[in-house]
């Protein structure tokens, strides 16, 4: 080494080290995470306001029409007609009127940045909990790199509402039920975390009749505005759809139609306002996608419940469950939209917490796939969807690439399932079960100064 040169590393070693002792500071505080916060929802909104592709289409333009067809003609989507969402979404789609038609989109993005504020508070401990900075850090990056789409859709309701849920769960299963139950009228998807729930946890049967009484109460009050039948057309207006162009299953075709195949292209269905594909046999693969979905979420739901019984912990289950359950219903859908891809945000960061708190496997490998998941969709939508609706190779060989990886984050979870430890049959609870992992992850009083931690003994299974 030329004397030079080692010179040279000697004087900027301590400045390296400085650089290294104040970012480590930075990454662990909690000031810092919540700037991070405000700033990434402050460069999404302007993304959604300006960013070439519209991506707030579907917000300014869909769900604004609905609400002024509604408020000026009298005519509710899911109460007067059928409707593709659940009848609680009509919720935020009127809330974001509050300020009058021509706010609908700065209040829909500040009642979205508003949820999320009151989910990364439960995260953190409001401020209290250093264990989970790093797991906030996690969740504001996979914001940033998902894109303006992360506030742009009704899914970006329903995200916040489950991620309280997980985190009300151990505290409130009532409480979190409920809030996940109203989430499932917005948006179906977080009905796979109350299964997973179901599954995993202890006070099953409270969970289940949580959801069935929650789920009366809001029926009750949709057939008392006139609703009937319409408060399930959610259901049917999904059977009946064709192959959208980013579900996974969809990806053979696009390749036909890049490569010339007669028959082959997309189109605009005009009624359920999305990008499809034809082909051949996309008629047939549209009718087994259904039940093609449901077999894969029923296998997985075997896979826990013969986890459950077998022992494994709920710190060790619960994350896999959920992210297993979540993952397929992508992968396994003949819908696909970039916002679905918000959804892996709350199994990851129930898995990345739970490990914060010395429980359960590492969800590191699941945090990374979410993370390259979640920056191929930004690049996919909504900057260059155009050469998606082209068939262009380049962006095929994207799609696909994430479109596989989706399969790959579910073999994980499911490898993650059907490897979990078992515990000593003394170590389990009567019913199969071993949840006090919980009380230790997100008690809300947690790390409060003066106050010790709680302390639960970890069964020697889940000790590295």
């Amino acid at each position: 080494m030329l004397p030079g040169y080692a010179g040279g590393m000697t004087a900027i070693a301590p400045v390296l080290s400085r650089v290294a002792s104040v970012a480590r500071t930075v990454a662990s505080s909690s000031m810092a995470v919540w700037a991070a916060f405000v700033l990434v929802h402050l460069w999404l909104g302007l993304l959604n306001l300006w960013a070439p592709g519209l991506p707030l289409g579907d917000v300014t333009i869909v769900y604004k029409f609905w609400m002024d067809q509604a408020l000026i003609a009298q005519y509710w989507v899911g109460i007067d007609t059928v409707w593709v969402y659940p009848i609680v979404a009509l919720v935020p789609m009127l809330a974001a009127y509050a300020f009058g038609p021509e706010q609908y989109a700065a209040t829909w993005l500040s009642m979205i940045m508003v949820l999320n504020a009151v989910a990364f508070g439960f995260l953190t401990g409001w401020g209290r909990s250093r264990e989970r900075v790093a797991v906030a850090w996690w969740w504001v990056a996979f914001l940033f790199l998902l894109g303006p789409i992360a506030l742009g859709r009704i899914d970006s309701v329903t995200v916040p509402l489950a991620m309280i849920g997980v985190l009300l769960i151990a505290r409130s299963p009532v409480v979190a039920t409920g809030v996940l139950t109203v989430a499932t009228w917005i948006k179906v998807w977080p009905a796979a975390l109350i299964a997973a729930a179901v599954i995993a946890l202890r006070g099953r049967l409270r969970i289940v009749a949580t959801a069935l009484l929650a789920s009366a109460l809001i029926m009750i009050v949709a057939l008392t505005l006139g609703s009937g039948a319409n408060v399930l057309s959610f259901v049917t207006q999904q059977t009946g759809r064709g192959l959208q162009i980013e579900a996974p299953v969809s990806t053979f075709w696009l390749w036909q139609a890049a490569a010339g195949v007669p028959g082959a292209f997309v189109y605009y269905d005009q009624q359920i306002l999305t990008f499809q594909i034809n082909g051949d046999g996309v008629d047939v693969a549209s009718a087994l996608m259904t039940p093609l979905l449901g077999l894969a979420i029923l296998v997985i739901a075997l896979l826990g419940v013969r986890a459950t019984r077998s022992g494994v912990a709920a710190g060790d289950l619960l994350p896999s469950l959920s992210l297993a359950l979540v993952t397929a219903l992508i992968a396994f859908n003949k819908v696909g939209s970039p916002q679905f891809v918000s959804w892996l945000a709350v199994p990851v960061v129930l898995g990345l917490a739970t490990r914060a708190a010395g429980h359960g496997r590492s969800f590191r490998t699941p945090a990374i796939m979410v993370l390259v998941i979640a920056g191929l969709t930004q690049f996919i939508y909504p900057y260059l969807y155009t050469a998606l609706l082209q068939v262009q190779v380049p962006m095929l060989i994207v799609l696909t690439g994430r479109n596989a990886m989706l399969f790959v984050l579910l073999g994980w979870a499911i490898w993650s399932i059907a490897t979990a430890p078992r515990l000593p049959l003394l170590d389990v609870d009567a019913d199969g079960t071993h949840d006090d992992w919980l009380d230790s992850v997100w008690p809300l009083d947690r790390d409060l100064p003066g106050e010790e931690h709680s302390s639960v003994v970890m069964p020697a299974a889940l000790k590295e």
